[in-house]
């Protein structure tokens, strides 16, 4: 099956933080493979902007070397890599000063009917000067766009603080929050599964459905991000943006469209709904852990307070949480969230478990009964398996096994899965908002989130030890075993 490539608008993207590292992994490789699949207008262009020095021929070096370091040999060519970097050009800007910026002005003016995407990969700091100097400069007309990435602050305080800054340059239909996470593959298929067949949506709902499990689990450490991590923790890094995402799309209701305010007015229902944690409450339903220096990635690692040198940190890199929707589709329903560094396994995933049958007809001898499973694979092999019980082939009596039917998608369509930049970045050109937070959704997380904060440091108990390369600490397969679940780990076939 070949998908087809429908070219935006022309569009000049110009990144600030260009030479960082979400640059060099995430953004040059995605525009490069837009550019290959003739997704991009040939007068379309990249603009880094960033403190360092350099020219227009050291920031395309700085490129392909990313290219060839991120995009594999066979979905690159020398020529293809050579096309894509004309398109780049540099202007050494300082956010924080008056240096570099008529350079930029001068050079965005240059393509006046372009398209204007500005993405701030750069700190939540220094969302608002950027903004701002944009805004007097005249570089904001009716088509500028601006795309902002996590964390967008660190409670619902500074969150609010910080939209406000972005808000007094651009509109908020101009405004795109962006979480990688709901442009996987995987996640849209997620609302084809529950909305383009009749078979799921009946069942979707408390009646059928006996819990939810949420796991993005990493086996990196911290690595080069050490000193923001410990600013930032599990909880604010990744549970209030990327797990509270993904459990909104599995427990939202039907939206009327695909369009994107009504696709955001039904997660943010989600997130108006979930059952506040506070106080004595977060020790019950939440465990966060922390780890030590154990065996991963091949061999010995070190701990996070080895990593950090700073052996009094209480910051989390490992997050499990119990939550609670409050609504009549899942009164009930437990949704087990959980995300860490340094696990055994790097996996993201969502397991819709079914409640057993009602009565079994068959005698002991058939073998045990394991209720449906749903599982939803981001990554890696992204891919949707719902686990079923069937008779087990031959003779000599009814047996039962379970099995699943599988579609990994790479298998299924014979063709690569663009990464989740490519359609996120495209879908800014276009102006499209249905995969990105709203203000109201980013705040509503934050609501949910801070209660956990403060219970967390009203509480003087450090995070809980676990070996590197391990599940996680022992507390958190308490948590979901109390309640006679376990957590879902990868079945061989």
């Amino acid at each position: 099956m070949i998908s087809r490539i429908i070219q935006v608008d022309p569009f000049d993207l110009i990144v600030f933080g260009a030479t960082g590292d979400l640059s060099a992994r995430k953004l040059l490789p995605a525009l490069f493979q837009r550019d290959v699949a003739g997704q991009i207008p040939e007068s379309s262009r990249v603009i880094g902007a960033s403190r360092k020095p350099m020219s227009d021929a050291d920031f395309r070096a700085f490129a392909k070397s990313a290219i060839e370091e991120h995009v594999p040999d066979k979905e690159r060519t020398p020529e293809s890599v050579e096309h894509f970097i004309q398109r780049l050009a540099y202007v050494a800007v300082d956010a924080m000063s008056d240096g570099g910026w008529s350079d930029l002005k001068a050079l965005i003016e240059k393509a006046r009917g372009h398209i204007r995407v500005y993405y701030l990969a750069t700190g939540p700091d220094l969302f608002g000067p950027i903004c701002d100097r944009l805004s007097s400069l005249g570089l904001v007309d009716d088509t500028a766009r601006v795309i902002v990435e996590k964390p967008l602050g660190k409670d619902l305080e500074s969150a609010r603080e910080v939209n406000d800054l972005i808000g007094k340059a651009f509109p908020e239909t101009r405004i795109f929050r962006i979480d990688h996470y709901l442009g996987k593959e995987t996640v849209q298929n997620l609302m084809a599964l529950r909305f383009a067949n009749a078979l799921f949506e009946p069942l979707w709902n408390a009646g059928h459905i006996d819990h939810v499990q949420i796991t993005v689990a990493e086996t990196l450490g911290v690595g080069g991000r050490v000193g923001y991590y410990d600013t930032a923790g599990a909880l604010r890094d990744m549970a209030q943006n990327h797990l509270l995402q993904l459990l909104c799309l599995v427990a939202m209701e039907p939206p009327t469209s695909m369009a994107a305010d009504a696709v955001r007015d039904e997660k943010l229902k989600v997130l108006q709904s979930l059952a506040p944690i506070r106080g004595e409450q977060a020790a019950q339903l939440t465990v966060r852990g922390q780890y030590r220096a154990g065996a991963a990635e091949g061999g010995a690692v070190k701990g996070y307070l080895d990593e950090l040198g700073d052996a009094s940190s209480r910051t989390e890199t490992f997050v499990a949480i119990k939550a609670q929707i409050a609504n009549w589709r899942w009164a009930g329903v437990p949704f087990y969230l959980r995300t860490g560094k340094r696990l055994a396994t790097r996996v993201s995933e969502i397991v819709v478990g079914f409640r057993p049958i009602p009565h079994s007809m068959f005698d002991g001898s058939a073998g045990p009964l394991s209720p449906n499973q749903l599982v939803i694979r981001l990554q890696p092999n992204e891919g949707v398996r719902l686990w079923l019980m069937i008779k087990d082939p031959g003779p000599g009596g009814m047996r039962l096994r379970r099995i699943p039917l599988d579609m990994t998608f790479a298998e299924a369509f014979h063709t690569r899965n663009p990464d989740a930049y490519e359609r996120l970045l495209m879908d800014v050109v276009r102006g499209n908002q249905t995969l990105f937070m709203r203000r109201d959704e980013v705040e509503a997380a934050w609501s949910w989130i801070d209660p956990i904060q403060e219970a967390w440091k009203a509480n003087e108990e450090p995070p809980k030890p676990y070996a590197s390369g391990t599940s996680g600490p022992s507390a958190a397969i308490a948590l979901i075993e109390r309640d006679g679940r376990t957590w879902h780990e990868d079945e061989p076939v």
